[in-house]
């Protein structure tokens, strides 16, 4: 089972492919929709790889692919601008999931 990266920077990228990941560089929507059918139509891909500009840029997209399909899975991940969230993300976590002020 492969990993594949779906970057919308070259340095994520990079990284990425220093590591021994495979991926592509995408910036339009059209080009995020393309890629993503490829990646479906290849089953030794298990794992895809998204920066987290595209949950930011198109929600109901990545939303919908992480619920209706088992597999491959796909994984947010933070790029070189930084993660998306605060920097209490977790203690934030806590107290909406079970109410408890950490």
């Amino acid at each position: 089972m492969k990993m594949f990266l779906i970057s919308d920077n070259v340095d994520t990228y990079t990284g990425m492919r220093l590591a021994g990941v495979e991926g592509v560089i995408v910036h339009k929507e059209e080009e995020l929709r393309a890629e993503l059918g490829r990646v479906l139509a290849d089953e030794e891909i298990g794992i895809v790889l998204l920066t987290e500009k595209f949950g930011r840029e198109y929600p109901g997209l990545i939303c919908d692919m992480k619920l209706r399909y088992r597999m491959p899975l796909f994984v947010e991940i933070p790029d070189r601008h930084g993660m998306g969230r605060s920097k209490n993300f977790i203690t934030d976590y806590v107290k909406q999931a079970i109410g408890l002020k950490l």
